[in-house]
């Protein structure tokens, strides 16, 4: 329940707002500077509320009003001194010096801030050209004053010179009211000086704080490029060392296709030497026949079992050569296709932070545009 300032404050508005008229309406995220920090953004809405400009004819001034159910969240009157300032896409925010306070404006896209923003700078002209009107009427104001003053003397003048003491005493009275009149516009003017004064100075440290906080921002950000440089530097090293390692597997894959064709041409070269045992055996079968040349014959037939005995050693050396070089190849294979999966998952990695990258540089140089 809002207490009983609040629901003084909410009439007195509704009953402004009901003398007002609106001219235009939109839907933002409504924040309000940390009093304490004069940094952080505090909200003051929990969704997105309408936020309108009304114009005052008795008054001829215009106001910022915003109300979230029975809060009212923005009730600041627009001043020629005021500005509003696009921190971002979506983004902008001004001071008001009466409240106290700075506000900032979350929108859904950027149309809905270029029209805030340029709303905003009609209402900001609106104002000064009723400023300059209203001290225009007190200057033809005070000149009237002055010269009907100015008449009055002169026509007094005359017989406060021939007449008594009383007359010159009820002549001179109007002429002293009139400087003291004078003396306390004077006075109201100088302290509207001085307030101005005050007003400018608090808008100026809120801009100062603006500035250093954009300042901070952007060294963080330059901090950022230079981190992301560093790290696509260390991807691209990274990169061709997984590109040289590829290159190296693809020789590796050359070399074991080398060896299966070596593989091939022993095979072949076995089935010869079966052959060639096929009718070194029919041979000795025809010499069998022949027992005169029995013992030649055992001896060529032991020399043979020899020679087939290393034929047989060798092919199950190249056998066993062959399944080692399967099972390398299979090994490769299978770390070149995980290779290949982390190359791709990578690249898409990589890809990704350079599309980021890109955008952050855009908003960068959005930003630099912007201040």
């Amino acid at each position: 329940m809002p207490s009983v300032s609040q629901r003084s404050l909410i009439v007195d508005l509704l009953n402004n707002m009901y003398r007002e008229q609106p001219i235009f309406t939109t839907r933002a995220h409504v924040f309000q500077i940390d009093p304490t920090t004069k940094k952080n953004w505090v909200p003051a809405s929990k969704q997105a509320v309408s936020v309108s400009y009304f114009y005052d004819s008795t008054r001829n001034s215009y106001r910022v009003i915003s109300v979230d159910g029975s809060k009212v969240i923005i009730n600041s009157t627009i001043t020629p001194n005021m500005t509003f300032t696009k921190t971002s896409q979506k983004f902008g925010q001004w001071a008001d010096s009466r409240a106290n306070t700075v506000f900032g404006l979350g929108f859904a896209s950027e149309q809905q801030l270029a029209k805030f923003a340029e709303k905003f700078q009609e209402v900001k002209e609106a104002a000064k050209l009723a400023r300059d009107k209203s001290q225009e009427k007190i200057e033809t104001a005070s000149n009237h004053s002055q010269e009907s003053g100015c008449e009055t003397h002169s026509s007094t003048q005359p017989s406060s010179i021939n007449g008594t003491d009383d007359e010159k005493i009820c002549h001179v009275g109007p002429t002293e009211t009139q400087l003291m009149s004078e003396n306390d516009r004077l006075k109201g003017a100088i302290e509207q000086g001085n307030a101005n004064a005050k007003k400018w100075e608090t808008e100026l440290q809120t801009l100062r704080d603006s500035n250093v906080r954009l300042e901070d921002a952007l060294q963080e950000s330059t901090t950022n490029v230079e981190t992301w440089k560093t790290q696509l530097s260390a991807c691209k090293e990274e990169n061709g060392q997984l590109r040289a390692r590829i290159a190296d597997l693809e020789v590796q894959c050359n070399e074991v296709t080398k060896e299966k064709e070596k593989n091939s041409h022993l095979t072949a070269k076995v089935k010869e030497l079966q052959s060639e045992l096929q009718e070194k055996e029919q041979e000795l079968e025809s010499l069998r026949a022949q027992a005169e040349i029995i013992p030649k014959l055992m001896e060529e037939c032991e020399k043979l079992n020899q020679k087939l005995q290393v034929a047989e050693t060798k092919n199950k050396d190249l056998e066993s050569r062959i399944g080692t070089l399967e099972a390398d190849i299979e090994d490769s294979r299978h770390k070149q296709g995980h290779l290949k999966v982390e190359l791709k998952k990578f690249m898409d990695v990589l890809d990704g932070k350079i599309d980021e990258l890109h955008e952050f540089r855009q908003g960068l140089s959005k930003l630099g545009v912007d201040n």
